[in-house]
């Protein structure tokens, strides 16, 4: 089976393959400082409220946009599953044609979820991915990497906006019964849900008039449902997009896998 691990600057998306169907996912916290023995333990210890047997692991896949985690994770690999990581970056296949200026640019997480979203839907599409950082990233009809835009992510504006304004304070994102908030907390979650609504729509149209057919919109990440239901642009919500391009990764870079 495989473990595919993508690391993202909050949150870490584990999900353990048989084949191409999955059997199980997690979304846990980033830590920086956590040791290679720490996410060996954890990663075993939800084996194993899972029933699942981290002996049947015989590949792993690891896409990460945090540096600092790259070693432990492969010295996890190494150490609680006997397995040597592919690793997601420059040289590896993908089968994604990149038309930017520096490929190399490119985050991994914004790779991974164009070889899943060409592979699913076809081109040509838009990909909004709600991480730490908003991305949105372009693919043509001819399934070719265009580019995109990346914009502040919704927890960090609502952190900033809790750190550098004294007397707001931290807010659950919901959507309030009205856009006219009656109490700061209502206004504060009016305006961040419905402020990156508009903002994800706006950069969205403007993007559809650079696109000689109209692509499809495709939504993933953690909050994305919340906008989706919103958003006037969204179509599709694929919370699994992210995994679902590291195995088909991992599957183009061993074609004699078993």
């Amino acid at each position: 089976m495989l473990l595919a691990i993508d690391v993202g600057n909050t949150n870490i998306m584990l999900g353990v393959y048989d084949g191409k169907e999955l059997r199980k996912s997690w979304r846990i916290s980033t830590d920086r400082e956590q040791t290679d023995d720490e996410y060996g333990i954890l990663i075993r210890n939800l084996f194993q409220q899972n029933a699942l047997q981290a002996e049947c692991i015989n590949a792993m896949i690891i896409s990460s946009v945090v540096p600092p985690l790259r070693y432990p994770l492969q010295k996890m690999a190494l150490r609680y599953f006997n397995v040597s990581p592919l690793i997601v970056g420059p040289g590896i296949k993908t089968g994604l044609n990149i038309l930017f200026d520096n490929p190399r640019e490119v985050g991994a997480d914004r790779v991974v979820n164009s070889v899943a979203a060409i592979e699913l839907y076809g081109g040509p599409l838009i990909i909004v991915d709600f991480g730490t950082a908003t991305t949105f990233c372009a693919i043509s009809e001819k399934e070719e990497y265009l580019g995109g835009a990346i914009a502040p992510g919704i927890n960090i504006s609502m952190e900033a906006l809790f750190q550098k304004a004294a007397k707001l304070p931290r807010v659950e994102l919901i959507r309030p019964s009205k856009v006219i908030g009656k109490d700061t907390i209502a206004s504060m979650q009016s305006g961040i849900l419905f402020g990156f609504v508009g903002q994800v729509d706006g950069i969205v149209k403007r993007m559809l008039k650079e696109f000689p057919q109209k692509p499809k919109v495709l939504a993933t990440g953690g909050l994305a449902g919340l906008i989706a239901k919103e958003s006037e642009t969204i179509e599709e919500v694929n919370y699994l997009l992210t995994l679902e391009g590291l195995r088909i990764i991992y599957e183009r870079n061993t074609p004699t896998r078993q």
